[in-house]
């Protein structure tokens, strides 16, 4: 029986290590990366329960979004102008890493690492406008982590843990868009295929997929 036992683990082992596609022929990039993604889902939603708590049980007045993040237009203030741009942008970069990926598939190299570049190119855009919107509430409105003149103190702390940690996540993407990029425009993967493509894309896609809902929780509430 023990050897039977013995038998069965070690059988288990050579399954697993004997080839790199596990759970039906998934790719392992493929695989850690949905592992690494759920655990990052676990800690955004911690992120955006803690801001709702924290701003249902604030005896604070909250910043209204609409006047806080409003940006001047021709002498006028405009609403949320700045964050629609952001998330514009960030919208049509999952547009462009969807056509890398199907160049991709159609191992069209080339086409895939300029629509990989463009993606960081919008990605890099995301975070500079983030840049200038923490520029603009830390300079001129005087919001600190600590306090702000506008209400909950609380709205400091929430507004920059919760954004800079997302913004965390782009900077990285772009990072990680370009090297990948580069590797596919040289050839590295002409004999594996292009699943890195698809595995980027998905990284990306759900970093787009968060900001919808930090846009809904925080913007539009």
């Amino acid at each position: 029986m023990a050897e039977a036992t013995s038998t069965q683990r070690l059988q288990l082992v050579e399954d697993w290590a004997a080839d790199v596609a596990v759970f039906r022929g998934v790719p392992w990039g493929k695989a850690m990366m949905w592992i690494f993604l759920l655990s990052d889902t676990f800690i955004f939603s911690c992120f955006l329960t803690s801001y709702m708590t924290v701003r249902m049980t604030s005896a604070e007045a909250w910043p209204n979004p609409s006047e806080v993040f409003a940006l001047e237009a021709f002498g006028v203030p405009v609403p949320l102008l700045l964050i629609a741009i952001m998330t514009f942008i960030l919208i049509s970069s999952s547009g462009t890493m969807a056509m890398a990926v199907n160049m991709g598939y159609r191992r069209k190299r080339v086409g895939a690492a300029l629509l990989m570049v463009v993606t960081a190119l919008f990605g890099a855009s995301f975070v500079g406008m983030q840049a200038f919107e923490w520029y603009k509430l830390i300079v001129e409105e005087g919001v600190r982590p600590w306090g702000n003149p506008m209400g909950a103190a609380q709205f400091g702390s929430c507004f920059f843990m919760i954004t800079g940690f997302h913004g965390l996540h782009v900077s990285a993407g772009v990072v990680y868009l370009l090297i990948v990029a580069y590797r596919v425009w040289r050839g590295r993967y002409e004999e594996k295929g292009y699943d890195i493509v698809e595995i980027t894309g998905l990284y990306w896609h759900f970093v787009d997929l968060v900001w919808v809902f930090i846009f809904a929780f925080f913007y539009l509430w």
